[in-house]
């Protein structure tokens, strides 16, 4: 099914690399930031920005869409009475989402480094776990608004929604330190803006700031802890 929508395949792979096109050619594929031991505002602002929105876009908006379709049209509710739990649903909607993520972050890094003139993150490791730990609470995000919505179009609505709010106060439109200092605090808080932090911290080879990796620690914590208060099967 996840095949068969065009939309949610094309959406979250093409409109990162958009925006990494034109965010990078727009702030110059060489222009270093300071105090970012030489790498580039592409690669500690852009790129982070490019692969947190891959995340955000699967895990906030594809992913509850598709579980409240399938409650909508009963087949969580059909799969109750099978030896089929709902729950394998759950687990299976996760796995087909987070290889559709590693197949937009591929992409994604692919363009930056092959095309942009990228280099990889001084910090491998930490990244990958930075960007882990951006899955899980974009997921619980996600989760969140599938227990809540009663339609798939609801869903999609809402998923947009806390995307853009996120996304708006996290750097998805520019530079957060352009922003108000409250809207700017909490958007270092809330998961894309520290997704953006984390990712950037490793990027560039320094430490990870405590508030983002407490913001998406939180957000999975209470995230999941809601949804799983709310969902409905029916």
């Amino acid at each position: 099914m996840v095949a068969r929508d065009t939309a949610g395949l094309v959406v979250p792979l093409g409109m990162p690399v958009l925006i990494l096109v034109m965010n990078g050619i727009a702030s110059g594929t060489d222009e270093v930031l300071p105090g970012s031991g030489g790498r580039t505002v592409l690669e500690v602002h852009v790129l982070p920005v490019t692969l947190t929105t891959v995340v955000a876009m699967v895990g906030v908006v594809n992913v509850p869409s598709f579980l409240a379709a399938y409650r909508r049209t009963g087949i969580l509710r059909r799969l109750g009475v099978t030896p089929a739990s709902p729950a394998m649903v759950l687990v299976a909607q996760g796995i087909v989402g987070v290889v559709q993520i590693a197949a937009g972050l591929a992409v994604a890094l692919g363009v930056a480094v092959w095309h942009l003139g990228a280099a990889g993150p001084a910090r491998p490791w930490a990244a990958a776990g930075a960007l882990a730990l951006a899955v899980a609470s974009m997921y619980a995000v996600g989760m969140l608004v599938a227990a809540v919505a009663p339609t798939p179009q609801s869903a999609v609505a809402l998923g947009l929604l806390a995307f853009f709010a996120t996304g708006a106060t996290g750097g998805l439109f520019g530079p957060r330190e352009n922003l108000p200092g409250v809207v700017r605090d909490v958007g270092a808080v809330l998961p894309f803006g520290a997704a953006v932090d984390a990712v950037g911290a490793a990027w560039a080879g320094s430490g990870m700031p405590a508030t983002a990796l407490l913001g998406l620690a939180a957000t999975t914590v209470v995230g999941a802890g809601l949804a799983t208060l709310w969902f409905r099967w029916e």
